[in-house]
């Protein structure tokens, strides 16, 4: 159970840094960082396997990068029911936010010695 606050804290500072990034994606405040992290888990929970389950012939055929397709359509999915996340040049801002959402987990997961999800 500590590792799914632990994932949700880390997606947070993630999702606040990136707003505060130029990379089109605007988040108001921390408190709405918050909120978009938990809404994109949610839907990583639910609504990523069967996308990814849809969506595993295009995978399989683009070598594993339509995966980073999914990812911005998920992160797409949480700007437009989370209000006060924006992005602002649309699904190019989700692509990139996607991308920029995995490696900014990645170097806070690295950096902290301890943390595990």
């Amino acid at each position: 159970m500590a590792g799914i606050f632990v994932a949700w804290l880390v997606t947070s500072v993630s999702l606040f840094i990136i707003s505060r990034l130029p990379l089109g994606i605007e988040i108001d405040g921390f408190g709405k960082a918050v909120v978009s992290a938990a809404v994109f888990g949610i839907l990583n929970a639910f609504l990523r396997p069967i996308l990814g389950f849809i969506a595993f012939p295009i995978t399989f055929l683009t070598f594993g990068l339509f995966a980073v397709v999914l990812n911005a359509i998920i992160f797409g999915l949480a700007a437009l029911l989370v209000p006060g996340f924006r992005l602002r040049w649309g699904i190019v801002s989700a692509l990139i936010g996607a991308i920029a959402l995995s490696v900014i987990n990645s170097l806070i997961y690295q950096l902290i010695p301890g943390l595990t999800v």
